[in-house]
């Protein structure tokens, strides 16, 4: 009988071991939704650290980046917010505070506009927070940067060497407005790697979407993508420390063999796995990860990709 039973126990470990190897280690594109966010955008529902968790948990994962919206407070396509920077160091100290009640699960990035005059002022406030100081996060399409604007670039450049500075990290969504119809592809692509990547030469950045908005059927997103891989292929040394997560593949799996295409040539060691916030139409992380699943890369290429450790979740 106990040698049946001990039979069985060795049976099942490696398919658990499995398991728990099937699962990437860390989603590195989460967000939390204050009730204060979800006042200013209607139709996105709350999401607390506890929840964030939870669907975590669901997914197998251990750990997630934590991006804030607090740059949605001074988003130029909504209503002008009364008190506006008040409202952006209280979306992000609300994200602090939510992060801290899970330290060995989320890790968080501090959020703003980077057009804003106060844009400086907040990364040096965030800069010196226990939970935020590990980076901040970009959005492009939010703060309607205009990449063709050159002092929008300027602008840009002083927000990435003061985050070189304060060695934060930076997740940027690269993409423009889509609201503004901004224009976007290589040129765009071209002047943040030669303009603005060299004014943070020291620190980590993580392009969000793998340089898109959440979709990879328009053309402009791959030619911009493709000025990166051409930059790998080239050995330009702006690209010792960029990164691309994969948020929002969800909705690309028709396009799987070009994305794998441009995974392989990017290289799986700099691809992280992200799944975005949950709700408002989002996949959870269990249903993202499943979702990128589908893509024709490799079991190697999945494992790698799994067990990636951007520096900054160290």
């Amino acid at each position: 009988m106990l040698i049946r039973i001990l039979c069985c126990v060795l049976a099942v470990l490696p398919f658990a071991s499995l398991h728990a190897q099937s699962q990437p280690l860390v989603d590195y594109h989460q967000h939390l939704f204050s009730p204060a966010i979800t006042k200013l955008s209607p139709g996105v529902e709350p999401v607390s650290a506890a929840d964030l968790v939870t669907l975590l948990d669901a997914a197998g994962i251990r750990r997630a980046l934590v991006l804030s919206v607090a740059y949605q407070f001074g988003n130029p396509n909504k209503p002008k917010i009364e008190d506006e920077y008040a409202q952006v160091k209280a979306e992000n100290d609300w994200t602090s505070e939510q992060v801290s009640r899970f330290p060995g699960r989320l890790r968080a990035f501090c959020g703003l506009n980077p057009l804003k005059d106060y844009a400086l002022e907040e990364l040096a406030r965030c800069a010196k927070d226990p939970q935020l100081h590990f980076g901040l996060k970009l959005h492009f399409g939010n703060s309607d940067v205009d990449l063709n604007n050159a002092q929008h670039v300027q602008q840009l450049c002083r927000v990435f060497q003061a985050a070189n500075k304060n060695r934060m990290a930076i997740v940027v969504h690269m993409h423009p407005s889509v609201t503004r119809h901004r224009p976007y592809g290589a040129k765009e692509a071209r002047i943040f790697l030669n303009d603005v990547l060299p004014a943070a030469p020291d620190i980590p950045v993580q392009i969000a979407h793998l340089t898109g908005a959440g979709g990879y059927d328009d053309p402009a997103v791959d030619e911009a993508l493709a000025v990166f891989v051409e930059a790998i292929r080239r050995r330009d040394s702006r690209m010792a420390h960029l990164y691309f997560d994969v948020s929002g593949i969800g909705q690309w799996v028709e396009k799987g063999t070009l994305l794998a295409t441009r995974i392989r040539q990017v290289g799986v060691g700099r691809i992280l796995y992200g799944s975005d916030g949950s709700g408002s139409g989002n996949l959870s992380p269990k249903d993202a990860w499943a979702a990128f699943r589908q893509v024709p890369l490799s079991g190697a290429e999945f494992r790698t990709i799994e067990k990636n450790i951007a520096p900054y979740m160290k």
